[in-house]
């Protein structure tokens, strides 16, 4: 039973992971603020990427390969919320900085 079972889970798997992909490559071309279009990729990205992970977890040949798999999907997401921020602080500065030459020019 569980030999039937397990490819069918992780085909679903694969399947929302991807569905979750294309979600937020929707809402980068779809969304005009930078900040919310950051926001989707991060969120929904990350979620993708875990349920691909998740799925492919069970094929690993061994435990320290489904950990360095796991160990990945942990540097992702360390590496998209880090990118998230120091794009949203640039965007951030970017608004607030013609509004300082503004003043200073009066």
């Amino acid at each position: 039973m569980i030999e039937t079972v397990m490819p069918a889970a992780q085909g679903v798997l694969l399947i929302l992971g991807c569905l979750f992909f294309a979600v937020g490559t929707l809402g980068l071309f779809r969304l005009t603020d930078t900040q919310a279009r950051i926001h989707a990729l991060t969120k929904v990205d990350n979620l993708g990427l875990g349920l691909i992970v998740l799925a492919l977890l069970p094929l690993a040949p061994s435990f320290l390969a489904g950990l360095k798999t796991l160990l990945i999907w942990a540097a992702a997401l360390a590496a998209s919320a880090t990118a998230a921020h120091l794009v949203a602080r640039a965007v951030h500065a970017g608004r607030e900085a013609p509004g300082a030459e503004d003043s200073a020019d009066d």
